[in-house]
């Protein structure tokens, strides 16, 4: 029997990884909604549902109707099996909880009967859709004391000391986390303690960025250097999280020579660096590795933002004479992005956009944190209210997950380069060929070095039919691989992930739906693919150097760097 509920709570827990690993700020930030936004799309459903009284009384009339049949005893409304917010038996053996929950549900069903009534089309159906999810989500019977069994049982049995926790804990979130529930318990992570362990130093730094030489692991290395280029929003040590998930790990024991960049955490002084600055302080990063590694080109790989950053980057370089990219790997990235697939559409008017815009200028920067508060907002039911049950009803530390607390420990953006990835997105700048860098216009067709380029199958951040887009725009033999997982989870993917499956199909046609119908399904991990793949392209072994650095780019100080810690 003991047996039994290990197993169960194993399962729990990594169903709850599993979601909220998914639920992270790491998507392309790139259109940069606010609090102000959100209010701005309920305030126009309200108007517009309120502009329409007919319907409102009828959906009154009907709502009222399934309450009746729900007293009666109608056990009709019963809403999702899986739905793990009435998880607890009292739902089904206490009669008067029974008939809430299917009240509640009943209710949820009327509301969408009402946005269908409305007749709305387009953007505004979407956002009244949006509206509905946050109002039904936020006044569910579980968010309250008195509606939510298992809370209150506690409350009971521990005679009343859940609920100090739980106001201890929500006088620590209204002080040191905006007033949102903490998502994650920060006290068991220190960067360079249990996370971003893997040996290496920094060897060169200018004012964006701090270049990291890891140190070998295998007797023999590959000639060919390999650069990994991070998002500019997040940290870079999401592909150095721990030993088991260590993506720099993977590649130093596959004998790749391995370097990647720590982005600067800007403040408003630097609200002036743009993808051009970005591009110039990663160039000087590439002539680093070169004169270390003593090599004529290297591979790059780069992840959503930083995968468009390398793309860039890769292209620039060619187009200005300098053809040091050997192959080009992408992961969960979008170098076509004004789709709508992507759930920030529902808030890209031509309007927001501008007021994204004028309000990064003002400020001097794109607050990571502020996307974090959004986009939380954006997935109530698992980042708002499911924290708020664990933190403050139950009165329990929220999980201590690693990725999440990855996630919390966001950057900024400066105004500019922020302004630059709109246009990407607004007017598909890279797409078109009309991206310009330092006066060079970006042609990605152009790029022909070999390409590895992947995605998640239920990724929502960045579709993979998006990202599969990416192999009509640029140039070179491309391979495209799919990950059955999310957007995180395609992006750390290790071997040792027993569930972990890809997609793979070596023509590319038109259609991505075509693509991966006459796709093979693949048992494990992209990673080993992927290194296969680079493999070939990373020239002949050599003895490993003893020494990391080089004369002119000696240590500096052991990795993580400084920046990191910006």
């Amino acid at each position: 029997m003991s047996k039994e509920r290990k197993r169960t709570a194993a399962e729990k827990h990594e169903e709850l990884l599993a979601k909220a690993i998914e639920m992270t700020v790491s998507l392309n930030p790139l259109v940069g909604v606010s609090t102000e936004d959100l209010k701005t799309a309920v305030k126009k459903t309200v108007k517009q549902t309120a502009a329409q009284p007919s319907k409102v009384l009828r959906y009154s009339k009907r709502f009222a109707g399934k309450v009746t049949d729900i007293l009666k005893g109608t056990d009709k409304y019963e809403g999702h099996k899986n739905d793990r917010r009435f998880a607890d038996p009292s739902w089904d053996e206490n009669k008067l909880y029974h008939k809430l929950k299917q009240a509640y549900f009943a209710w949820e069903e009327s509301l969408d009967e009402l946005v269908d009534d409305l007749g709305l089309e387009g953007m505004e159906e979407r956002r009244a859709r949006f509206v509905k999810e946050m109002l039904i989500t936020s006044m569910a019977p579980t968010n309250f004391l008195l509606g939510n069994p298992k809370a209150l049982r506690k409350a009971i049995e521990t005679r009343g000391s859940s609920l100090l926790k739980g106001l201890k804990n929500y006088a620590h979130d209204l002080k040191d986390n905006n007033g949102m529930p903490a998502q994650v318990d920060k006290s068991q992570f220190r960067v360079g303690g249990n996370l971003a362990t893997t040996e290496g130093v920094v060897v060169f730094r200018n004012e964006i960025l701090e270049l990291i030489q890891y140190k070998p692991r295998t007797v023999r290395v590959f000639g060919r250097p390999l650069l990994i280029i991070p998002p500019q929003i997040n940290k870079f040590y999401i592909y150095d999280l721990n030993e088991e998930k260590s993506f720099f790990r993977f590649c130093l024991d596959q004998g790749f020579q391995v370097f990647a960049i720590s982005w600067r955490n800007p403040s408003e002084e630097q609200a002036h660096w743009g993808m051009s600055q970005y591009i110039e302080a990663a160039i000087e990063a590439v002539d680093a590795i070169l004169a270390i590694t003593r090599s004529q080109s290297l591979n790059v790989v780069g992840a959503c933002a930083g995968g468009i950053t390398a793309s860039i980057l890769s292209s620039y370089l060619k187009q200005t004479g300098r053809d040091l990219v050997h192959s080009l790997s992408l992961s969960v990235c979008m170098l076509s992005m004004n789709s709508r697939e992507m759930e920030l559409g529902v808030f890209t008017t031509p309007a927001s956009l501008q007021a994204a815009r004028l309000k990064s200028r003002e400020r001097g920067v794109l607050e990571g944190a502020e996307l974090g508060r959004v986009f939380s907002w954006m997935r109530p039911n698992d980042l708002v209210w499911n924290y708020h049950i664990n933190n403050y009803l139950m009165g329990e530390a929220p999980p201590a997950f690693d990725i999440l607390f990855w996630n919390s420990d966001s950057t900024n953006l400066p105004a500019e380069l922020h302004c630059d990835f709109l246009d990407i997105y607004e007017h598909n700048t890279l797409e078109v060929g009309e991206m310009k860098i330092n006066g060079v216009t970006i042609d990605l067709a152009a790029l022909d070095c070999d390409k590895y380029v992947t995605a998640g199958l239920s990724d929502h951040i960045t579709p993979w039919k998006v990202c599969y887009k990416t192999t009509r725009i640029v140039g070179g033999n491309i391979k495209f691989v799919l990950s059955s997982s999310g957007h995180i989870q395609s992006l750390v993917n290790p071997p040792t992930n027993t569930r972990a499956r890809y997609f793979s199909n070596e023509s590319l046609p038109d259609n991505a739906d075509e693509w991966l119908e006459g796709a093979e399904q693949f048992a494990g991990s992209w990673w080993t693919d992927w290194s296969d793949w680079l493999q070939a392209r990373s020239g002949v072994r050599k003895t490993a150097p003893k020494v990391l650095g080089s004369k002119h780019f000696k240590p500096m100080e052991d990795a993580p760097g400084t920046y990191v810690f910006g």
